[in-house]
């Protein structure tokens, strides 16, 4: 049996996003506001440290570097900050985060912010219908930013970096999920070839993914090796090699825990665990939320997953009736799951335990391994592209 899930109720306001710094001691998190607020670890409890406060409109994303110790934000504001740990003038041994304005050129909201693998570079999406790469110009002491465009019809809701530091995975609201070149010549070497390409130009269009009932891709993911890509669309599926429709709320955040499995999750307010193979199939394992697992107040089925917050919603629709009328949801989150993050990570890259934030204000750090059998490495098919 899993160990139960830590449960921190940080606030009382929707938490839109959060990330951990590399030894997982502080903690930065937009609580749907202007600002980010970091807290640190103390004696078992998060406590708020400093907040972040240069943008004039909404946070919607924010990535913390664990190579570098650079946090990234990007806002409604359509503008992006680095935001870099110094010595403060006034006391130089207490340290103050300094941030750096980014020039996006973008003309709509930023949505969704992530460095790149090596951190020297960091991909924006936008409601410009376009993903800003930016990087660093040394000469001019600022970063700057060149803008993927073609094919992109809708706003970019989530991307997601390959880990050759190049390749970048995109969703967004046109109902396709691209795999699009990000390279930049001063910045990068040039790659090895992968199972997307070898030649690869800023703005080359590697692969362009949809799924049979359309629907937004919410968000988008690529396996630790970088040759599996998944995507969660609002018709409640995740695609890979096969297209697995679920009969549960909408996905909106997912992340891939080993070349096998992966954890998703949103509306229905529990992280769910997929894992599969091309020869043996894809399908739902557990929730992470479910009782036998996680020995937390859940589900005791994975038959029962959609069951509750599926009813609540339902009720609200038919009957007028709230939320909360008919008392707490059988799951430690209460409300929509934003963002699921690894947040232990072993030496081969697999993920042990996860982190989620959600719109009831809270955090919970998930038991991922132990009791979950492992399966076949993936060879196949993956929506609609070869793998090798």
């Amino acid at each position: 049996m899993s160990a139960p899930p830590q449960v921190f109720q940080l606030a009382q306001v929707p938490l839109s996003c959060h990330s951990f710094n590399a030894s997982n001691d502080r903690l930065v998190v937009s609580l749907s506001s202007n600002d980010a607020v970091i807290y640190e670890s103390q004696d078992g409890e998060w406590k708020p440290q400093e907040t972040l406060a240069e943008h004039d409109k909404t946070i919607t994303s924010i990535d913390w570097g664990r190579l570098t110790n650079r946090i990234v934000t990007c806002s409604q504001d359509r503008n992006a900050y680095v935001w870099t740990e110094v010595p403060d003038p006034t006391s130089p041994r207490r340290l103050v985060w300094k941030p750096t304005l980014v020039l996006l050129r973008i003309n709509r909201a930023a949505t969704y912010v992530r460095w790149s693998p090596k951190e020297d570079k960091f991909a924006v999406a936008s409601g410009d219908r376009a993903i800003a790469i930016c990087s660093f110009d040394s000469e001019n002491d600022w970063w700057v930013s060149k803008l993927l465009k073609k094919p992109i019809r809708s706003t970019v809701l989530s991307v997601d970096w390959h880990p050759n530091n190049v390749l970048l995975a995109a969703g967004s609201a046109d109902n396709k999920a691209r795999v699009l070149s990000a390279y930049i010549k001063d910045v990068d070497k040039r790659p090895t070839p992968t199972v997307w390409g070898d030649k690869l130009p800023f703005n080359t269009v590697c692969g362009e993914y949809g799924n049979p009932t359309g629907g937004w891709v919410h968000s988008v993911g690529f396996s630790p090796s970088g040759d599996v890509l998944a995507f969660a669309s609002h018709d409640s599926s995740i695609t890979y090699d096969i297209h697995v429709r679920t009969s549960s709320l909408p996905f909106v955040t997912l992340t891939w825990t080993s070349e096998e499995g992966l954890i998703a999750a949103g509306h229905d307010c529990q992280p769910t665990l997929f894992k599969g193979s091309a020869h043996n199939g894809w399908k739902i394992i557990a929730s992470l939320d479910d009782a036998s697992a996680s020995g937390s107040v859940g589900r005791s089925s994975v038959g029962r997953l959609n069951n509750e917050a599926f009813n609540r919603f339902k009720n609200a629709d038919s009957r007028g009736a709230t939320a909360q009328s008919g008392g707490d949801l059988f799951t430690v989150h209460q409300n929509t799951i934003t963002s699921v993050r690894p947040y232990t990570v072993g030496a081969d890259g697999s993920v042990s335990r996860v982190s989620t934030s959600g719109v009831d204000g809270r955090l919970v750090i998930w038991q991922v391994s132990g009791g979950v059998p492992a399966v076949a490495a993936l060879t196949g098919r993956i929506g609609g592209m070869h793998l090798r």
